[in-house]
Order: C-alpha cells, then structure tokens, then sequence
C-alpha cells in the first residue's frame, strides 16, 4: 500500500466506538469498532447514564486494535480528529476530573422544582408564545436537573462540558472543543458560535452562572496534539496533531457533500434527523437554533425524530420473533429477511400510518406516538412498513418547513445511518419525498466528515469544497417511482399533516389523566 497521510478517527456513537483510518480519497482503509454490551444504564425508569471512562476505554481498545491490524502505515496517521454523540453531559471538578456519570442525550428525566421564571420574562415569553418550549427547556437540561436533585456535585462542578470535550481532553490534555461540537443543552450562542453572555435574555433558562465551560476552536483547527499518557493508552504516536471537527451529525452533512443549499442529509439512525447547510442562520422552527456546521460560515439547520429507527429495533424485539430466529440460523441480520417482506405491502401499507413521536421534542413536548387506519388486513410488516413511511413522513413535513422558511429548495437527498445500507429504505424514500436519493461510497459518513476537516486542519486540501470532491464519492442512486409518489403526497396532505394537530388536545387529557392515577396505588 503506498505511504500518503492518513487521519485517524473515532467516531462515537449512542451504540458503539469506531476507529478509522482513512486517506485523502475518502478510503476507510481500516475500521474497528466496538459494539457496546451495555450502551447505558438506568437507575431509574428513563434515565441513561454511563461511565466516563467507558467512553475512554473504549476509545482506547478500538485504537490498539486496528494498531494490531494496521502493520507498517499505521505510521503514516498523520492527524487524528474525533466526532461523537450530542448532548451527553459531563460535570468537572477544579482538576477536571468528573463528579458524576455522564447523563446521555436520551436520558428523559426532568429537572422538576427549579426557581420561578422572572414574572418580566415570563410575560415576554407567553407574549411570543415560547413560554411552553422554554419551560420544557428547562426541565429537559440535565445540568439543571444535577443543580436540583444533587446539590453537593453542583457545588463541586466547575465545569459543564460534553463528551466529545472529554475525549478530546483525554487525547491531548486541553479542555477544547470544536463550536461545532457544541450541540445539547448548555447556555451556547449559536448564531455567533460562543457561549452566552450572562447579560443574554435567554441564558436563565440554565442555572449555570457559576460555571465554567470549555475553550472553542474553529472546525479545521488543531486542539493539540496527543499526549505522552494518551499515547501509552491507545498506541498513537505522541506528538500528532489533533483537529477539530464536529458533532458526529455535523459531520455526517459534510461527508454526504451536503455544502449546497439545494442538498440535505438523512440520517437514518439510532434518532433521525434531516439536515442541510446553509449560509443563513436560519432556524428549523421558530426559536429553536441552527447549529453551526463544520464548515466555518455555515449553518445545519436540522429537524430531529428523537426515536428514529430506534423503532425498527424495538419492533424487531417485539413483533419479529421469527426473523430473528430464521436470521440466527442463517447467520445474517433479521433487517434482511424484513426487508425481503417489506416487497410484499404496497406504498400507503393500505392505509396504514404511523406518527413516530415516541419521544417528544421541543416544538411537541406532550406529544406521544400512534398508529391509525388498522383494519383486518393489515399484519405485522404492515406495521413494520409504517414505522418506515412514518419516519419519513416526519422527515418530510420537517424539511418542507425549513424549504418554506428559508426561501429554498431541496433537490437531492443524500443518506447514512444503519438505515440506509437497505435498499428497499432508500427506495421508499425517494418516491415518498419525490426526488433523488444517493448513497456514497460508504455508511460510515461521519467519519468521512471527521477525516475530511483533520485533513484540512493539516492543509492536505486547499478549500473545504476541494475536501469534499476528493473525499466523497457517490456509489448508488434510487429514483423516485412516480405512481408511488403520487400516493405518499396524497397521504401527506390529507391525512399526516393533519393527524398531530388532531391528537394534539387528547394528548394533553392523557397526561393530566395519567399525573392524577399514576402515583395512587391500582
């Protein structure tokens, strides 16, 4: 194999670690991953945390084993980059060390008593109608919940960071971090890529005025280099500049070659999200922020299914009993035979729809999921198809309302995440959302994204367009059919646009049915 710079990147996912090398052309000449036995644990019914040093070690284990894998051009890593899960809270001690478990971005607890609102902005924000979305905000962030619930670790916590913070700082001993690795719920300024100011009008949504955060660098700059200790733990020369990147969805849009206002990325994973770049800052829903992408001057305004195709592994659980054991015996995955079975149900499921809100967001914050149009024809892969079709369906009315909002049009998809290796998905996709769906030349987009800005921090390509022509390549394109299109439109617009505002109100007598009952013994 002939000697050329190589970039050395871990990407961390909600599932797994993977470390890849990966050279100028965008070749992942080697990958190791590590599939996480136990993802997280929960204390308590929806909380997830985990160890910091899991992350740690993990990275770690993935790194020496493709080391051991990688002969003679492990020594040509010229620069390594990491890219990881959003959101994932870390509190820091005055040494930096952590004082508590890290709380994952899925983590659905709330912070419950927190200090009345100012009644001044509380009548400014009811005035504008965030007055809801804000006070969800505030419940939903972690540190908030840390500052309540475990006042001794709060008064010790210096420090706010996220994950991606941490395992840069293990790498190269700075508590720094990418700004577009700055995505969760901390007193972060978007628009202008710093932390908020403690003058700004929406920086007491946090109780964090007493707290210090992480230095920021520009996506494409050195953080350090690797440490002595970080070497003698993961085998990496000492001495090897470290970039900065992003967030493993920032870099997924960057290395699917979304850097045209007329592209957007689908991510098919653990949470799907649809997200493109621009160089407004435009926000996806009104007062929900557009992250800064990793390309500095541009934006990702993203739209998110919290429980994305999460649901396809919880249906796999409950209803696929049999793929699974037909899948064991022939030693492949059960999404393979469902795929085969997805074949079988025509576009629509025959009247089947699913809205996948099992997690509610921001801009829905009592929303719940449901399933309509059931009838005695439908079976298990209906349902199966729905889940598929719902999350599209959620994908597209998110997407037309960013078109809509910024005076743009999408004119190709481009996809990644465990969804995406199936072709019957992409197919479904492009008839439902009606134009171009492409595949690159590998799943692994993030770390493409990833390897693509550590190249530029070392001046291996002169712009970031240049990057991403010689790092991304299109491998599979799937066209829409039309007569299929024809009936997803329909069924957009008379009935899935319409379902949520429908269900909106019983959702709401459902919690306060369920806050009066659930805590009186049945």
């Amino acid at each position: 194999m002939p000697a050329e710079p190589l970039a050395l990147v871990f990407d961390l996912g909600t599932q797994s670690m993977r470390a890849l090398l990966v050279n100028p052309g965008g070749e992942i000449i080697l990958k190791a991953q590590r599939a996480f036995k136990e993802p997280y644990f929960s204390k308590e019914p929806g909380w997830a945390e985990q160890r910091p040093d899991f992350y740690w070690d993990e990275l770690c284990k993935a790194s020496l084993a493709l080391k051991a894998r990688a002969a003679s051009f492990w020594q040509e890593i010229a620069v390594v980059s990491c890219t990881t899960i959003r959101d994932t809270l870390l509190c820091l001690d005055k040494d930096n060390r952590p004082l508590r478990d890290a709380i994952l971005w899925l983590d659905d607890r709330k912070a419950g008593d927190l200090k009345t609102l100012p009644h001044f902005f509380a009548a400014i924000l009811k005035g504008a109608r965030m007055l809801e979305r804000v006070e969800h905000m505030r419940q939903v962030s972690h540190c908030n919940w840390v500052s309540v619930h475990e006042t001794e670790i709060w008064r010790k916590t210096e420090k706010l960071v996220f994950i991606s913070t941490w395992l840069n700082y293990k790498l190269c001993g700075n508590l720094a971090d990418s700004y577009a690795g700055i995505v969760g719920h901390l007193p972060f300024d978007y628009r202008n890529k710093i932390w908020m100011k403690s003058g700004d009008i929406l920086r007491f949504i946090w109780e964090t005025e007493d707290k210090g955060f992480c230095e920021l660098a520009e996506p494409g700059a050195m953080l350090g280099t690797i440490s002595a200790g970080a070497a003698e733990a993961t085998g990496i020369r000492a001495g090897i500049p470290l970039a900065a990147s992003g967030s493993d969805k920032g870099c997924e849009t960057l290395g699917l070659s979304c850097l045209s206002e007329d592209k957007a990325a689908l991510s098919f994973g653990t949470t799907a999200t649809v997200q493109f770049a621009t160089k407004k800052y435009l926000e996806p829903i009104r007062y929900m922020p557009a992250y800064p992408g990793v390309v500095p001057g541009w934006y990702n305004p993203e739209i998110e299914i919290y429980r994305g195709y999460w649901l396809l592994s919880w249906f796999k659980r409950e209803f696929a009993g049999k793929e699974n054991e037909e899948a064991a015996r022939l030693g492949i995955n059960a999404e393979r035979l469902l795929d085969e079975r997805l074949k079988e149900i025509r576009p629509g499921c025959d009247g089947l729809i699913l809205q996948p809100y099992f997690t509610p967001g921001i801009d829905m914050p009592f929303a719940k999921g449901s399933v309509i149009g059931f009838s005695d024809i439908h079976t298990r892969i209906h349902l199966y198809r729905a889940i598929i079709e719902g999350i599209n369906f959620a994908l597209m009315e998110g997407l037309r309302s960013m078109e809509k909002r910024g005076g743009m049009k999408i004119r190709s998809l481009y996809v990644a995440g465990g969804g995406s290796r199936s072709n019957e998905v992409c197919g479904i996709t492009a008839s439902m959302f009606g134009i171009p769906v492409y595949r690159i030349q590998t799943h692994e987009a993030a770390g493409i994204g990833a390897a693509l800005a550590a190249f530029k921090a070392l001046g291996a390509f002169d712009s970031w367009e240049e990057g991403v022509l010689s790092m991304v390549h299109v491998k599979d394109e799937f066209l829409p059919d039309r007569r299929a299109s024809e009936i997803y439109e329909a069924l957009y617009q008379k009935v899935f646009s319409r379902i949520f505002a429908k269900l909106s109100p019983l959702y709401g007598e459902l919690r306060k049915v369920l806050g009066i009952f659930q805590n009186r013994p049945f």
